[in-house]
């Protein structure tokens, strides 16, 4: 389901720019190669990322030592998931949705470029789950009768 959100641009953008990487370089390489390109695209796109952003956890209010980090997060406002793999998997979709549940931010990216063609299969836009509540209020909001 794709909601009518401000990010929607945001992430057409992103999802142009893995597509030039992809249809340059292919399928069959390291994660890393392909967060590189990726890097390069969105910057001749003029989008603003962040690298492995650090994230913390806290847990049951205790802030822990470990953290993680965020493949990118573009124009503060989109995570990307940058992955290599034979296929995604239901883990890799949780991945993301527990990113933007820490983080706050309203989308995710999931991108697998180990795929022939990377708009079948390789791409999954993720909604922050207080995203798809807000849409969904707004949508049963504007069903209603005008009286």
């Amino acid at each position: 389901m794709l909601i009518d959100a401000a990010f929607n641009p945001t992430t057409e953008r992103i999802i142009g720019a893995a597509v030039e990487v992809h249809r340059t370089i292919g399928p069959g390489l390291l994660e890393s190669t392909y967060l590189e390109c990726l890097e390069c695209e969105l910057a001749e796109r003029g989008l603003r990322y962040e690298r492995e952003r650090v994230v913390t956890i806290v847990y049951k209010q205790k802030r822990l030592k470990k953290t993680y980090k965020l493949d990118l997060v573009v124009e503060n406002l989109v995570v990307v998931e940058v992955k290599s793999v034979a296929a995604l998997l239901g883990v890799h979709d949780a991945q993301v949705i527990t990113y933007l549940k820490l983080t706050g931010y309203p989308v995710g990216l999931l991108m697998n470029f180990n795929v022939a063609k990377l708009m079948v299969g390789g791409v999954k836009r993720l909604v922050h789950p207080d995203e798809l509540r807000k849409h969904r209020a707004r949508s049963r909001e504007s069903d209603r009768p005008v009286v």
